[in-house]
């Protein structure tokens, strides 16, 4: 039987994942945490102890850095003397490292974590089987990121495990180590930068960063303007998880967390227009991210009103040559790269908040329209642009949008009517094409008759009340499409 590890600190998904692989015929080893999950729910599977014939020690310390495991990880199967002495050291081969390390990023999150508490969070064991096993991609399967699992146990069962999709694996081992050595590096070398102050004046801040990553905020060049703001730091990089969503040129205009603009376009300059036609009120003083390089066209376009950050892949130099003419302007490079195995933290009283950034995707095909009437070509495509902005809107969320931009957005509110009729109110026009989306379902159909006297004909929402039917009854009452996609988007 092929053997596999399983070690990780993340354990989602991971009891499915070692279901999956008993029905192909591995046998498991575990360790820890881990071995009690799966023991748990009925899993067969062996402690690493039977491996190496040697038990957990020093509080878990040291359990796998043992010849047995080693050996098993790192043999050339292409060498004949590599095999024989795994034989005459009665060791097995080792077919899948599946591990994730000792939750170091989130532990230094935590404004009063100790120096030991740190330490003990450093993972050695996990890095070291990963690293072997990568190193042995051609010939031994490593799994990093659970978000993988699926894909994997797929091309087990279709056997397109090949060494090509191996090597991918391989690669994001790398980067997952490279990132957590990097982040133990600057806790311990003391990279904090202070701000200026918080929220507000009164409030003293800093910021540290847990990582160096070009697609994040924290390893944004910085290419002009003054230091980064508390405000300016959340802001932005509630702007590029956003603008990231999109494949085409897109532009977002961010004010205090909200988007209050949004376009898409031919080109990146025609989507920034759009972006700022959508509220060019709001956007004055706004940070607004880019998914293409800033050109000189644009670049007269962003002079001529005030902004307080600039984000975007590249600025060319005649761009910059135009926007650094402004002195306190913050212009920002950073790598559009979509992460969806990142995870975002919120600080409470007495601890913090973690939870996988909100990236679910829904498609077109998984939508349901569940009215008489159908959404037209033009509908659907202001709903699909307009679900993909909504994650990003404080809840209770009501956007407007076409298939440009967004035309009206009703953030934060404490009900959705109230949200509603903000949206509706600062709508820049509404016509048949205009949609109303909704972060969250309806729970009457008040949403709807007010949307129906706004003259609005298409609505996208959640579902999932029990009064749906309600709404339904009204969006077909006044001949709105609606489409329901099962998934909801709040964001508080």
């Amino acid at each position: 039987m092929k053997k596999a590890i399983l070690s990780v600190s993340n354990k989602a998904g991971i009891v499915e994942f070692a279901k999956s692989l008993i029905s192909l015929d591995y046998e498991l080893y575990s360790t820890g945490g881990t071995k009690r999950v799966l023991d748990e729910a009925n899993i067969e599977v062996h402690s690493v102890s039977e491996l190496t014939h040697f038990p957990e020690i020093m509080d878990g310390r040291v359990k796998t850095l043992h010849p047995a495991v080693h050996g098993g990880i790192l043999a050339d199967r292409n060498k004949p003397q590599h095999l024989e002495q795994l034989n005459e050291q009665q060791i097995d081969l080792i077919d899948m490292v599946v591990v994730n390390l000792y939750p170091f990023q989130q532990t230094v999150a935590n404004p009063d974590v100790t120096t030991e508490d740190a330490i003990e969070n450093i993972d050695i064991g996990g890095p070291t089987m990963l690293r072997a096993a990568a190193k042995n991609y051609k010939h031994v399967t490593t799994i990093v990121h659970p978000a993988d699992y699926n894909e994997v146990i797929k091309r087990l069962q279709n056997d397109s495990l090949n060494e090509e999709f191996r090597q991918s694996l391989m690669v994001k081992v790398f980067e997952h180590t490279a990132e957590y050595d990097a982040a133990i590096v600057r806790f311990f070398k003391g990279d904090k930068e202070t701000l200026r102050y918080g929220e507000n004046p009164q409030q003293s801040a800093y910021f540290v960063r847990t990582t160096d990553a070009k697609h994040t905020i924290a390893g944004a060049k910085q290419l002009h303007g003054k230091q980064l703001s508390y405000n300016n730091i959340k802001d932005a990089d509630a702007a590029l998880s956003l603008v990231k969503k999109f494949e085409t040129p897109a532009a977002v205009a961010v004010k205090h967390m909200n988007p209050c603009g949004v376009g898409i376009g031919d080109n990146i300059e025609q989507a920034f227009q759009h972006a700022y036609e959508a509220d060019n009120q709001s956007i004055f003083g706004g940070i607004v991210a880019l998914n293409r390089p800033v050109n000189v066209e644009l670049a007269q376009q962003l002079h001529s009103i005030f902004l307080e950050v600039v984000i975007a892949p590249q600025f060319s130099t005649e761009a910059l040559n135009i926007l650094t003419q402004k002195k306190n302007i913050r212009l920002l490079a950073i790598d559009m790269t979509l992460d969806n195995n990142e995870e975002e933290f919120v600080s409470v009283s007495g601890g913090y908040l973690v939870q996988d950034k909100d990236n679910g995707l829904v498609t077109k095909e998984d939508m349901t329209v569940v009215t008489d009437k159908q959404p037209t070509k033009a509908q659907w495509e202001a709903m699909l642009l307009g679900w993909k902005v909504v994650p990003s809107v404080k809840s209770n969320a009501i956007i407007l949008s076409n298939n440009k931009q967004t035309v009206g957005i009703g953030a934060g509110q404490m009900n959705r009517v109230g949200a509603a009729k903000i949206a509706l109110e600062r709508a820049i026009e509404i016509n048949d094409d205009v949609v109303l989306v909704s972060d969250g379902f309806f729970p009457m159909g008040d949403t709807v008759e007010l949307a129906a006297q706004h003259g609005i004909k298409a609505i996208i929402q959640p579902g999932g009340s029990i009064k749906d039917q309600e709404s339904i009854d009204m969006a077909n009452k006044y001949g709105i499409t609606m489409v329901m996609t099962g998934m909801r988007h709040f964001k508080h």
